[in-house]
């Protein structure tokens, strides 16, 4: 464990107090959220993200000491484990290494060397590999054995210079070394398997550095061979690579060296070469993989951390055409008003009726909002809905949100729980509705993959996916908080020490008994023992209760310590008062506190029941519309950042075809990731660089604006 350690720490660039206070703490069963934000004494506030990184690699470092502990008792067993050996498993970085290490004994397939083997021709394949003698037809003859298969000569040469093919490509550190130059000098080549143009045809004669290509084009690249467009292929520096083989195992003044030159072409050739692409080949599926799911990760925080729109009363409209618009009017706890359908949209095109309807509704229930969906007849839609605007008194706007994975959310088992009378394409709607109100508590009930914020979703390993995903909503979801009187099971199953079992529980408890008065309560809840209290505690709010700690994020644990706070500053001193680094190291020794949690306690008290979104700007409110052929090359305009990848962002202007600001002009500077610069949900100012309505493209720029 001291080696595993010491290593997280050189990679991670933590300390390795920081490192074992965090593997202890994880190895207790505490949360990463938990530890993050409750055990910052300990790791030394070490972040949700260094958390989960440590916890990754940890998994993967322990598994690499399993695996050599496992292949070192194998090669014991088989009395093939020497000093050597041991040395090699002990200095392997990776999984792949130890392999290497343990292929020459691991049982094999039937290959052609086995069978040469088992045809008596090792002596022969010892005597080539000696290159002491000349070896030719009459000393391989000695070997002719028709029983065996072996009929002549050549045929017992043949196989012994396959015992030594299989030897060469069996050995650990000639494969490393090769697995190097492949990495460093090689080249991805791809071919078009197919002359009609596609998605892929860039990729019909393409070649790039292994060591250079972007992680997008890896990724592209994999679903074209898989969907039989391209044929691809590692080039490698084959002449380098021979040499190499040739001057570890071709002696100077060999005797059998065209023998042994032939086993060596064959070793790469027929053995070695496969086997390190396919090595190659995943090896950067895996990082582009990691790339991908990176971009995954931040692009749903940024979704899930955008600001909810409170007190507000939303109309939310999900657009269509045959079928009709359907509306819904939630208020601002969330709860279902109204439901309708309207045909403003082709074929219908009942604007007038539509207009009335919906006026109606909005005086009835004082809309100030409407949340639109971006799908199919959104641009209808919004042309309706900025007409409606202008006819009303009343002050109103639209926002448009994204409405990926409300089809899905709207069909699932958690949707006719939660709408069981309404008929399903309402609880779309809703969703766009509830999405707009508070896009957290919305989108927790909906699987991540669905919310369409990555690249080449369905190109990545999917239960890695799941698994990235789900951390990133639990992190979300711990930092904001969670009234526990309004949230969904979906919301509080993410909670820390809280699963799928004690949240349905949770629910149910407060529908029987009422709701929850104070965090103490929740012990009463089933399954919800000591252990899970401790971890869910502090991340759970109740604005109902009589203690004000309990609608904050101080943890039950150092509940005295902030009451001996209260006691000495007044609660309207501490929500103004600035305290000096001096005054909190002199406060946190006299209350027999950590500095972290004191500061922690200190900027709770001063907004009791805050939200963290709140601080971030609001979402874009729109009473106009735009057109694609409204805009001109050089229009300034504000935009709202929905998708970021390896290349750019794309950023909605209002005119339902996002826009691509391509990396390279998302800042004067050079931006090494889009991340650097913008995250999803930002609202910046932008310059239409080109527009190309046939192709429904908009390049747009945020350099010199």
């Amino acid at each position: 464990m001291e080696k595993i350690i010491k290593r997280l720490a050189q990679e991670l660039n933590i300390r390795e107090n920081q490192i074992e206070a965090a593997v202890n703490l994880l190895d207790e069963g505490n949360t990463v959220p938990f530890i993050a934000r409750y055990r910052k004494e300990a790791t030394g506030g070490l972040t949700d993200e260094q958390l989960r990184n440590l916890s990754e690699r940890l998994s993967y470092l322990r598994s690499l000491e399993d695996r050599k502990a496992e292949v070192a008792r194998l090669l014991e067993d088989m009395g093939k484990l020497t000093p050597e050996i041991q040395e090699s498993l002990s200095r392997a970085d990776t999984l792949q290494e130890v392999e290497d290490i343990y292929r020459p004994f691991r049982p094999k397939r039937r290959t052609r060397a086995t069978i040469a083997r088992e045809k008596g021709l090792e002596p022969l394949a010892q005597r080539v590999l000696a290159q002491d003698t000349p070896i030719g037809p009459e000393d391989a003859s000695a070997f002719v054995d028709p029983e065996k298969g072996v009929e002549s000569a050549e045929d017992a040469l043949a196989g012994a210079l396959d015992i030594i093919a299989e030897e060469i490509s069996d050995d650990a550190e000639l494969r490393k070394i090769i697995r190097d130059v492949t990495w460093k000098k090689g080249t991805v080549r791809t071919a078009g398997l197919k002359e009609e143009v596609s998605t892929y045809s860039m990729y019909y004669d393409f070649r790039e550095p292994v060591a250079k290509i972007v992680s997008h084009r890896i990724l592209a690249i994999n679903r074209g061979e898989r969907e039989e467009f391209l044929q691809v292929k590692i080039e490698a520096p084959e002449e380098e690579i021979l040499h190499i083989i040739k001057s570890r195992y071709i002696k100077q003044n060999s005797r059998t060296m065209e023998l042994m030159e032939k086993a060596v072409e064959d070793a790469y050739k027929r053995l070695i070469e496969p086997s390190i692409e396919r090595e190659i080949r995943n090896l950067l599926t895996e990082k582009a993989e990691e790339k991908a799911l990176n971009i995954f990760a931040k692009n749903l925080k940024n979704l899930l951390l955008q600001p909810p729109v409170k007190n507000k009363i939303i109309m939310g409209f999900d657009p269509a055409y045959r079928t009709g618009c359907k509306v819904v009017v939630i208020d601002a706890s969330g709860k279902l008003l109204a439901h309708t359908v309207c045909y403003p949209t082709p074929p219908q095109n009942k604007t007038e009726e539509a207009a009335k309807e919906l006026k109606a509704l909005i005086e009835r229930f004082g809309v100030d909002v409407i949340s639109l969906g971006n799908g199919t007849a959104s641009r209808e839609s919004e042309k309706f809905l900025s007409e409606l605007i202008k006819e009303m008194e009343r002050p109103i706007s639209y926002v448009v949100v994204s409405e990926a994975g409300a089809s899905v959310y709207s069909a699932s088992e958690l949707a006719t729980r939660e709408f069981p009378e309404l008929d399903v394409s309402y609880r779309g709607a809703v969703s766009i509705a509830r999405r707009l109100l508070d896009p957290l508590a919305e989108l927790v009930k909906i699987d991540p993959k669905a919310l369409g914020v990555g690249q080449y979703q369905h190109d990545v390993n999917q239960k890695k996916l799941s698994e990235k995903l789900s951390g990133v909503v639990e992190d979300c979801v711990n930092s904001v908080g969670v009234d526990v009187n309004t949230a969904s099971p979906s919301l509080l199953k993410y909670v820390s020490g809280v699963n799928a079992s004690i949240a349905e529980n949770i629910v149910k408890h407060r529908e029987e008994n009422g709701i929850f008065r104070s965090r103490k309560e929740l012990l009463k809840v089933p399954k919800l023992g000591p252990k899970a209290f401790e971890q869910c505690a502090g991340f759970l709010r109740i604005p109902e209760s009589d203690n004000l700690l309990d609608n904050t994020a101080v943890h039950p644990e150092s509940y005295s310590i902030a009451e001996k706070v209260m006691e000495k500053y007044p609660l309207q001193e501490l929500r103004t008062r600035s305290f000096s680094e001096d005054e909190i190291e002199e406060m946190a020794q006299a209350l027999d506190a950590g500095i972290p949690t004191l500061k922690d306690i200190l900027s709770e008290l001063r907004k009791p029941g805050r939200d963290p979104r709140e601080e971030l700007p609001p979402p874009i409110f729109r009473t106009d519309v735009l057109e694609l052929k409204d805009l001109k090359p050089g229009m300034v305009l504000y935009g709202t950042v929905r998708n970021i990848t390896d290349f750019g962002a794309f950023i909605d202007i209002g005119v339902h075809q996002d826009g691509l600001c391509h990396i390279s002009e998302l800042s004067e500077d050079f931006v090494r990731s889009p991340f650097d610069v913008v995250n999803i949900g930002d609202t910046v100012k932008v310059k239409v660089l080109s527009v190309e309505p046939a192709r429904n493209r908009i390049s747009l720029t945020m350099k010199g604006i």
